[in-house]
């Protein structure tokens, strides 16, 4: 399929264009920062942002779209199911 805004550039605001399952991790940070993030089963959600602040966020249901930039999701979370957007 031809994409008609190939030639231009991406923003923060624009929608994501790619995705990965995240696997919790106290010590390995993503391999790409993350645009948002989805929440298939909700819980807790442990992460550590792109500046190295680390939050928790208490009863995020399930089918959550938050919009974060993370670097890590803590295994502290019990929020599952969780996928990278960027």
């Amino acid at each position: 399929m031809a994409e008609q805004f190939a030639d231009y550039a991406s923003g923060l605001m624009s929608p994501a264009a790619g995705g990965f399952a995240i696997v919790a991790s106290d010590s390995i940070a993503l391999t790409q920062a993350t645009r948002a993030v989805y929440v298939g089963n909700g819980g807790s959600l442990s992460v550590e942002l792109i500046w190295e602040q680390r939050i928790v966020l208490q009863n995020v249901a399930s089918g959550s779209l938050l919009p974060l930039r993370v670097r890590m999701v803590l295994e502290a979370s019990t929020a599952s199911s969780i996928v990278g957007l960027y």
